[in-house]
């Protein structure tokens, strides 16, 4: 049985804001910041509150790319593949994060809602390449044994925490 969603927390969530289409961008924000993606019910809901059409909310959450549609991990890790971190092997770490967490090209969260996987053209740490990020995080002069390292740190502490 699916789980209801939970509309008193977008109430919490939106409180602080004006109910004005100024505040889409700021709400849609803050509705990330706490779902890590933007949930399908949140269009309606906006949509509502502050009298603008679901599909005027859909077009500015659709435009910026900081926004996502789609369910992402607790850990979202992004791996450069810009000019400076590809010569120095960006792929190899590539290959290694998506075997360690049994992703592809294609499916870029793991099932266990954990962690996901982006590739970014640049992330302005060109001289400390090849880097990721978790959770915006800058790992520098990754290797994939270190990437491997890092997964086995990220996954103990969740174990224990």
């Amino acid at each position: 049985m699916a789980k209801e969603f939970d509309y008193k927390k977008l109430d919490e969530i939106t409180s602080g804001f004006e109910p004005s289409q100024q505040a889409i961008i700021p709400m849609l924000q803050a509705i990330q910041e706490h779902y890590h993606y933007l949930p399908n019910e949140v269009f309606a809901y906006l949509a509502k509150k502050i009298n603008v059409s679901e599909a005027k909310i859909y077009s500015v959450a659709t435009f910026y790319e900081n926004f996502s549609l789609e369910a992402k991990g607790k850990y979202v890790i992004k791996i450069c593949d810009g000019t400076a971190c590809h010569v120095r092997k960006s792929i190899p770490i590539l290959n290694c994060l998506r075997t360690e967490l049994a992703l592809t090209d294609k499916k870029k969260t793991t099932d266990d809602l954990m962690f996901t996987l982006e590739t970014v053209s640049c992330l302005g740490a060109c001289g400390l390449s090849p880097v990721i990020t978790v959770n915006d995080k800058v790992y520098p002069e990754m290797t994939p044994e270190k990437t491997t390292a890092l997964l086995q740190q990220i996954k103990e502490e969740e174990k224990n925490a």
